[in-house]
């Protein structure tokens, strides 16, 4: 990667373009990465300023150690107004703070790191209140539960009416076929997939991956659900930059949302 001061003006340029951490709601980016670390946005541009706020819900604070860690607020003169015939919505996500600054709530939950740069961590729309009132915060199970060889990707569902989190999982199919023939079960990939005694083994494996990781029991899915297909742009359930579509993904597995909690 070329230092910035290498860069021509044109580079410079197209490295904005490509890289910024922008939103609609910004006339431009309000982040450039220029460092090398991998899922970082990197530090505030010059045209606006940052402020964490915590999220006492999340268990996010701007006291946290080392990283202070909250909601990101993003104030400046590229902040728009608000949402276009929509007052309601405008008032909950920007405010005017006493200097006359105006402040975008971004609802991503992000963590400042030493050296200045900024990384999002987390998405406050993806939190759930279980029935006996724990917070999850689905995106932090995820990326935790990533770092399991067997997941290629997963989604962590929970319903308010219910006390515990299921999951649907992508799993490695290189992982997968390997686990199946330490546990001696034989089948096509469909058939593996399907199978209970693979399903429940994954279930330990991600299990003990959250329990490295610190997560806590509530926060651990109890169920899994393996998809025979991975999730691309194409089959809709994701987005054209591998976001998942939580919506989306819930009409799809909604019978296996329904066989996981137990109709009623």
């Amino acid at each position: 990667m070329l230092k910035v001061e290498e860069m021509s003006v044109f580079q410079r340029t197209l490295f904005l373009l490509a890289y910024n951490y922008k939103m609609e709601q910004l006339a431009m980016g309000y982040s450039t990465p220029l460092c090398d670390n991998t899922g970082r946005v990197g530090a505030p541009l010059v045209c606006c300023e940052i402020q964490l706020k915590d999220w006492m819900e999340g268990g996010y604070r701007s006291t946290d150690r080392p990283c202070p860690r909250g909601e990101i607020l993003v104030g400046g003169p590229n902040v728009t107004m608000g949402y276009y015939k929509n007052k309601d919505k405008s008032g909950e996500d920007f405010f005017v703070d006493k200097k006359g600054q105006r402040w975008f709530c971004t609802g991503d939950i992000g963590e400042f790191h030493g050296d200045g740069c900024l990384k999002i961590i987390d998405r406050k729309k993806d939190l759930v209140k279980l029935q006996a009132g724990e917070y999850v915060s689905l995106g932090k199970v995820e990326a935790v539960l990533k770092n399991c060889p067997l997941v290629d990707n997963i989604c962590a569902y929970a319903n308010s009416d219910e006390s515990y989190v299921i999951g649907f999982v992508v799993p490695n199919q290189k992982q997968l076929l390997a686990l199946a023939e330490r546990k001696c079960v034989r089948g096509l990939w469909e058939e593996l997939c399907n199978n209970p005694i693979i399903e429940e083994e994954v279930l330990k494996i991600i299990t003990e991956t959250a329990l490295t990781a610190q997560l806590e029991r509530f926060e651990i899915p109890r169920k899994i659900r393996l998809s025979v297909e991975p999730w691309t742009p194409e089959t809709g359930l994701v987005t054209d930059a591998f976001k998942l579509k939580r919506k989306e993904l819930k009409t799809h597995y909604q019978n296996d949302i329904e066989r996981m909690y137990g109709a009623k």
